[in-house]
Parts: structure tokens; sequence; C-alpha cells
């Protein structure tokens, strides 16, 4: 139950961060990517940043191309940003807030539960509300381990 609170706290902290990032999160890459944009930006040659990595001057190229396929590792693009006297920001950013990511991945995990307990009460004349229905997928939310929910 703790660690229950304790990972919805950190979700909830998660989301106010991300919330945060607002527009900024928008920003796509050039086409041809960062490292020729901002390269050409400052007016250097592809040898002219060559000599700043120490390294040849079609690795630059080369360097370029993975980046704009998405192909360039992480390390590399920050030595090359660094070269370029520039910082790599790097984030895993959700489509949508987390909370309501495991909100919907539990109420499924929930329906599927408790979908045999309704039909067999509505069997016996019993109906669950769908008040009745909707507190006890809340509860079941609040209190199911969110790791349950990916299995």
């Amino acid at each position: 139950m703790i660690k229950s609170i304790f990972a919805r706290q950190s979700r909830m902290h998660l989301d106010e961060r991300f919330q945060q990032l607002g527009p900024f999160i928008s920003f796509a890459p050039p086409v041809r990517g960062w490292i020729k944009a901002i390269r050409e930006g400052l007016g250097m040659s592809t040898v002219q940043l060559a000599k700043r990595l120490r390294i040849k001057q079609p690795s630059v190229v080369a360097l370029e191309q993975s980046e704009a396929k998405g192909t360039i590792e992480l390390a590399t693009l920050r030595r090359v940003a660094e070269a370029l006297d520039c910082t790599v920001v790097y984030a895993l950013v959700p489509n949508r807030p987390l909370e309501a990511t495991i909100r919907d991945r539990a109420r499924i995990l929930a329906r599927r539960q408790l979908e045999p307990i309704e039909h067999s009460m509505l069997l016996e004349d019993q109906k669950v509300t769908s008040k009745d229905a909707e507190a006890r997928l809340d509860e079941f939310v609040r209190e199911t381990n969110p790791r349950l929910f990916w299995e």
C-alpha cells in the first residue's frame, strides 16, 4: 500500500514536470538534423567541426547523416554538442499524463476481474449500480500495485 502511494506521488510529480515543458516538447528536429543546422547556423564548415572533434571531415558528414536518420549514439551526440557549444536535452515525454495512463490501464484490468462477479450478481438479481461499479473501480486503482497492470 505504501509503495503504491509512493509510486502515485512519483507519477504525479513527473506529470507536473512534463506539464512545465509546455510548448517546448513540440520542437521537431530539422529535416537534416540539429548538428548540420547548428553548424551551418554558426557558419562552420564540416572541416572546421572535424578539427574541433579531432576526427576527419568525412566522419562529420557521417555523423550528420546518422543524426538525421535517428541512428546516432547519445554519447556521440553529446560530444558533437560540446564541440558546437550546445547542450543535449534528452527526455521521454509521455503523450498524456502518467496518472491517466495508469488509471485507464487499471480500469481495463479491474473490469476484467469484476465482470464475472457483476455477472453472477446480476443472475442473482443483485444488479450493481454504475455508481457502485465506479466506486469499486476507483478503489481497485488506489489499492493495486501498478506493476500488476502491465502483465
